[in-house]
């Protein structure tokens, strides 16, 4: 599907529940403002700056006044604030149809997360599947309901092709990896959002069965806060390695939204797509269920206590 337009492609999503992380601005709150304008029952989003979201909150009211929204302060660097901010979702909600982990950082200084994990992992990675764990046995039961359609989808990057060797270095992960020189920044971002994709592959091989279609999804290049947010030279490095590849900030969503909404049908559980519905390059990196689950249980493993 080389055309897109929402407006037209969104189908019917009333009666539809959907959380969006980092959804106050950018990528984000463009995804909340395509989606609320097709009538979901609720839409709810997570961010850090209550500011953005009052604004956000305002406009969703004017705009789609029929449309219940929901701003859940949640900091994915802080797995604290996950399950504060997933108590305060399970609270609300009886049922979860998508969730769309579309919170992230790039190409950041080495750091860490308030728990002690590298801070790109942390945040675009690890603190997301803490949120599917606490969130998952209400979207099990959601797939059970008539008609049911639950989706969970990364927003993922073809950048994850500049991992370091090997992948993900779990040995150094509780560290801020700063011995990755360089290109270091870029690596690390890599490296989470190869873990993105493999997540997504192994939560489609362990769930698919009950009803989960997890996917992955690169949403094109834009330019966003990710991107203005950077140093001059991480914004020229950004800008010479994907000549040609900006897009036009109206359609940034796009595929984010056709893998949340789009017919189930066609649609390969596990996969990774490009702009917009394309099924991304197959390559021994992005399809290594060996990796994948050496992932899981490191997972399992570090968020054991917090679940």
């Amino acid at each position: 599907m080389s055309k897109y337009d929402p407006k037209k492609d969104i189908p019917d999503i009333s009666g539809k529940v959907i959380l969006i992380t980092g959804g106050t601005a950018g990528l984000g709150e463009k995804t909340v403002l395509t989606l609320a304008a097709h009538s979901p029952a609720h839409i709810l989003f997570t961010g850090r700056s209550a500011s953005r979201a009052e604004t956000l909150t305002r406009n969703l009211k004017s705009q789609f006044p029929a449309v219940t929204s929901t701003f859940i302060p949640l900091d994915l660097a802080s797995l604290s604030s996950i399950q504060t901010g997933s108590r305060q979702i399970l609270a609300l909600l009886s049922k979860l149809d998508i969730l769309i982990c579309n919170a992230g950082i790039m190409a950041v200084p080495p750091s860490l997360t308030k728990d002690g994990y590298e801070i790109q992992f942390g945040t675009n990675f690890l603190g997301h599947a803490l949120l599917i764990k606490l969130l998952l046995p209400l979207m099990l039961t959601t797939a059970k309901l008539p008609g049911a359609d639950v989706r969970i989808v990364f927003l993922t990057s073809e950048g994850y092709a500049g991992h370091p060797l090997g992948g993900i270095l779990f040995k150094d992960l509780k560290t801020n990896q700063n011995n990755l020189r360089v290109l270091g920044p870029w690596q690390r971002y890599a490296q989470s959002k190869l873990a993105m994709i493999l997540y997504a592959r192994e939560l489609a091989k362990r769930y698919g069965g009950q009803g989960i279609l997890a996917i992955s999804v690169h949403p094109g290049v834009f330019n966003t806060g990710l991107v203005s947010g950077l140093s001059w030279g991480q914004r020229t490095f950004v800008t010479v390695t994907n000549a040609g590849k900006f897009g036009d900030e109206k359609d940034m969503a796009n595929n984010t939204c056709w893998a949340a909404t789009s017919k189930r049908e066609g649609i390969e559980n596990g996969g990774f797509y490009t702009p917009v519905g394309v099924r991304g390059k197959k390559v021994r990196e992005n399809e290594n269920m060996e990796l994948a689950g050496r992932l899981w249980e490191f997972t399992e493993k570090e968020l054991a206590s917090f679940t």
